[in-house]
């Protein structure tokens, strides 16, 4: 992603491994203080991904995926059942942070698989570090395959209206859904997005913050102000991404995504979820997906930035407690006007089991 630092624009990806530190952008700093977390080890780790330093549903994989290189470069000197035996553990704690989004699933699957060829712990380590490069690497191609396929979308002079990040913040590097507006702005073409505050832990900032890297036209609108838009005309298509999606279409994404595909739907906007492979599911039936919920305290208070000290502020909106903040919602699949994925763009009827095999 292209980021404006100290006047100078560079490109800098989202999440990337050096010896065994991860690095990661701070998106708890975000717009106002650009800062790389480091994780030295996979407890760090683990806590980055719980406290969303790191978010989106591919970079938490990625960030799952080097953390159990760390851990494999710590166990490394363990009796190879012992080293197991710790892994496993470790790989619990991974899956447990975020158990809704499914490109961890994916990833942490393929990394044990991988790593079970091994014979000995040292040689694990050499396949995990390996492995989790692989991983980091395909999917940064995936996502700017994305951009290229999906980018024809977005036709000269219309609005884009988009929910929470969906920008390389959310994965490696490009992003699903901001990817295609992305490779739109590169060639050229004027539009302007209109994006979602995304309430309660306000992605939005974060969309915000990435457009504005790329001088991108945009404004940032309340959630509750996406029908009113819709309704004026002033939206010609709807672009999100996905956190899982199942053979059958269905959707699993931001809280609020579902809101806005029955907009689009009754407004005949078309619906259009960007997110790699890796975020589809072909073996679990919604009646199984446990549906995260967060802290109410992103609900009850409100983190702000005080200019003149430059230091994060938390206050106390509300004096109850009573509080529910499902992290997700299911858009059905009749809802989705295409899917694009790195290898294609899909239409309904979904049968993504077999659609995917016929690419």
């Amino acid at each position: 992603m292209k980021v404006k630092i100290d006047g100078k624009t560079v490109d800098c990806r989202n999440i990337w491994m050096k010896s065994q530190t991860i690095n990661m952008i701070d998106q708890t700093r975000l717009p106002f203080e650009f800062r790389v977390h480091k994780t030295n080890n996979y407890r760090e780790t683990v806590e980055a991904i719980r406290k969303m330093q790191i978010r989106g549903a591919p970079a938490i994989g990625v960030a799952a995926s080097y953390g159990l290189a760390q851990a494999a470069i710590e166990f490394k000197d363990l009796e190879i059942k012992k080293f197991w035996k710790h892994l496993d553990e470790v790989t619990r704690e991974f899956l447990n942070t975020r158990p809704t989004a499914v490109d961890m699933h994916n990833m942490v699957k393929r990394m044990l698989g991988a790593m079970k060829q091994a014979e000995t712990s040292h040689q694990c380590v050499k396949i995990a570090l390996r492995e989790s490069q692989k991983i980091a690497e395909e999917n940064a191609k995936a996502c700017k395959n994305i951009g290229l396929l999906g980018r024809n979308l977005i036709k000269e002079g219309i609005g884009v209206l988009t929910h929470c990040n969906t920008g390389a913040l959310g994965t490696v590097d490009y992003g699903t859904a901001l990817s295609i507006i992305r490779f739109a702005h590169y060639q050229n073409k004027k539009f302007i997005v209109l994006a979602t505050e995304t309430r309660p832990w306000l992605q939005g900032r974060l969309t915000d913050w990435e457009l504005t890297q790329e001088d991108i036209e945009h404004y940032i609108i309340a959630d509750a102000a996406a029908g009113y838009y819709i309704s004026r005309g002033d939206v010609q298509i709807v672009l999100v991404g996905a956190d899982r999606i199942l053979s059958n279409g269905d959707v699993i994404n931001k809280i609020g995504t579902r809101t806005l595909a029955v907009l689009a739907h009754e407004n005949n906007i078309p619906f259009v979820v960007a997110a790699p492979t890796t975020s589809i599911d072909l073996n679990q039936k919604i009646k199984n997906i446990k549906i995260e919920e967060r802290d109410s305290r992103e609900i009850t208070h409100v983190k702000g930035y005080n200019e003149e000290t430059q230091e994060f502020q938390i206050l106390r909106l509300y004096f109850t407690d009573q509080v529910k903040n499902p992290v997700f919602d299911i858009t059905p699949a009749k809802y989705v006007s295409k899917i694009v994925t790195e290898n294609q763009i899909i239409e309904p009827p979904y049968n993504l089991e077999r659609q995917l095999k016929n690419k």
